[in-house]
């Protein structure tokens, strides 16, 4: 199962890592089972050299520069806006997807699926209650909105590519230099909830879906077992930690902040649980259920270091 991934970034690593270890339990005379990262700056391609991966150059947004990429069996757009607005978003995720897409479909041996990796923010609001795959989308802001029509993409201007298109939703993501700890150890923390999974098992997912061959022309949700009340979840990770517990805000109280982005106002405003129970129905058997296997590693890293430090947070590895 050759295999390009297109923004071989903090997920695409860890996918690329997890599908170099199942070629190598079971290595192929031929070959086919490379994995190619694809990344436009030199420090990418160095990550990716180091996860073991067969690193290219080239940039979504740049066709030329697609022509470099090899053919394989599947396409995995992975790529990030790196948190910057609607415009660079568009650029990614609309121009540069549909870039990769009129490349390999003009191929003699295009690909045979594109995963494209998307974001429960095209939810909106659902005040606190459930969603799942069946749950009609309503982005709230420009950048959402924008990985909505990605989603069009990925899912209908492949299969007129003869290709088949997957949206893997990816609540938030957590994992090695992102656990964010003093985001929540601090405080103030807002009342809401959170979604989440970890890399391993966002990468995971993927790497279940093309393993086992399914859902395609699919949406699937990736979360983990528990949605967390953010003030609960602050609570039990400053216990965990032996920290005082944080002081809290109410939305009322933190959309008072005049300085506030009206992206920001609007995050803090929509609420909503994300169910997995599609991805557990296919078989997919996660390595960290929840945020309390999740965490594990850094509450201990934490501890050592205000053992040592006196409360300084040391970078977080696994």
């Amino acid at each position: 199962m050759s295999t390009v991934i297109v923004g071989c970034g903090y997920i695409g690593l860890e996918l690329g890592r997890q599908l170099r270890r199942t070629r190598d339990a079971d290595p192929d005379p031929e070959d086919s089972n490379r994995v190619v990262g694809v990344r436009r700056s030199d420090s990418g391609l160095d990550a990716i050299r180091e996860a073991g991966l067969t690193p290219v150059r080239a940039d979504a947004t740049d066709p030329e520069s697609l022509t470099t990429l090899p053919d394989a069996e599947i396409v995995v757009f992975a790529a990030s806006s790196g948190g910057r607005g609607a415009s660079a978003a568009e650029q990614i995720y609309v121009t540069g997807l549909t870039n990769v897409i009129e490349e390999y479909a003009s191929r003699d041996d295009p690909p045979s699926r594109l995963v494209y990796t998307s974001s429960s923010g095209v939810y909106g609001d659902h005040d606190g209650g459930w969603v799942d795959e069946s749950t009609p989308i309503a982005p709230t802001t420009a950048k959402t909105q924008v990985l909505a029509e990605a989603e069009r993409i990925a899912l209908e201007v492949t299969d007129n590519s003869g290709i088949d298109g997957t949206v893997v939703r990816f609540t938030g993501l957590y994992g090695p230099g992102r656990y964010r700890l003093d985001r929540y150890l601090d405080g103030p923390v807002t009342e809401g909830y959170l979604n989440m999974i970890h890399r391993v098992d966002a990468a995971g997912s993927i790497r279940f879906l093309l393993e086992k061959d399914c859902a395609r022309n699919e949406t699937v949700l990736a979360v983990d077992d528990e949605p967390a009340n953010k003030w609960a979840f602050a609570d039990w990770l400053a216990d965990a930690c032996g920290c005082d517990l944080p002081m809290k805000q109410t939305k009322t109280e933190r959309l008072a902040d005049s300085d506030l982005s009206e992206p920001a106002r609007r995050r803090i405003q929509t609420s909503k649980r994300c169910s997995n129970e599609y991805l557990r129905s296919l078989g997919y058997k996660y390595v960290y259920p929840t945020y309390k296997e999740g965490y594990r590693t850094a509450i201990r890293t934490r501890r050592a270091s205000d053992s040592t430090t006196g409360g300084s947070e040391t970078p977080l590895n696994d």
